[in-house]
């Protein structure tokens, strides 16, 4: 179900919101902040729409919106047909590539602390798997919920076990919410590419809950798999 250019703005700025307050969107938040030319009560009827259309939804009555996985798709596709400004990335290794797993190792190091994100490394040849960036990640409040922990987990335990059959190419894959390939992913959104290293290839990947930020972390690992191309 379409939405008009009118509801796209403001659904891109309820993303926006969402991912940086973490609490649900109010009309009263956008009127504000924003300019969409239209009155108060209009902004509202939007919202109001945009919820009936499955792009937000209403915790309670009382509350304002939050994005649904649809919601979130809109804004990442969105993103998808910009040109990304490109990380400033080459000084994360001092050096040449000279052993895989030590290199690997620092770029999901680096990788961690500069997303925000669970940042997560797999060498198809060696099949060994890196995860770095807990302190950061577990300091999200959807990590105040005990079931969020626990899907989480066991998330990262099927994601182990089966990545060899994500069939995860060239190019970048974001799975928002139940579009990951992996259980218990409702709240997750994973995004991952496949990157080269000298005789062997690999597979990186940002892990996090759904408010990521999308526009920084799509941008780092497109910097970084080009990077690893041309290395």
């Amino acid at each position: 179900m379409g939405i008009t250019a009118r509801q796209g703005k403001i659904l891109n700025r309820i993303v926006e919101e969402y991912i940086i307050l973490a609490q649900p969107v109010s009309s009263q938040l956008l009127e504000k902040k924003y300019d969409f030319g239209i009155c108060p009560a209009t902004i509202r009827i939007e919202m109001q729409k945009l919820d009936d259309k499955g792009y937000l939804f209403q915790p309670h009555t009382s509350a304002g919106r939050v994005p649904t996985d649809r919601g979130y798709r809109f804004f990442v596709d969105k993103l998808l047909e910009k040109e990304f400004g490109g990380f400033e990335i080459g000084d994360w290794f001092e050096r040449e590539i000279e052993d895989n797993i030590n290199f690997i190792q620092t770029l999901t190091k680096n990788l961690a602390q500069t997303s925000g994100a669970l940042a997560l490394s797999y060498l198809k040849k060696e099949k060994v798997f890196w995860k770095e960036g807990w302190a950061d990640i577990l300091k999200e409040p959807e990590f105040g919920e005990k079931g969020f922990l626990l899907d989480f987990v066991e998330f990262l335990e099927n994601f182990e076990k089966n990545i060899e059959s994500l069939k995860i190419n060239s190019g970048i894959k974001i799975y928002i919410g139940k579009e990951n390939p992996i259980k218990k992913a409702k709240d997750l959104t994973l995004i991952s590419s496949k990157c080269h290293l000298p005789d062997e290839d690999g597979i990186i990947s940002l892990l996090g809950p759904k408010r990521m930020a999308y526009d920084r972390n799509i941008s780092l690992i497109n910097s970084l798999t080009k990077l690893l191309e041309n290395i």
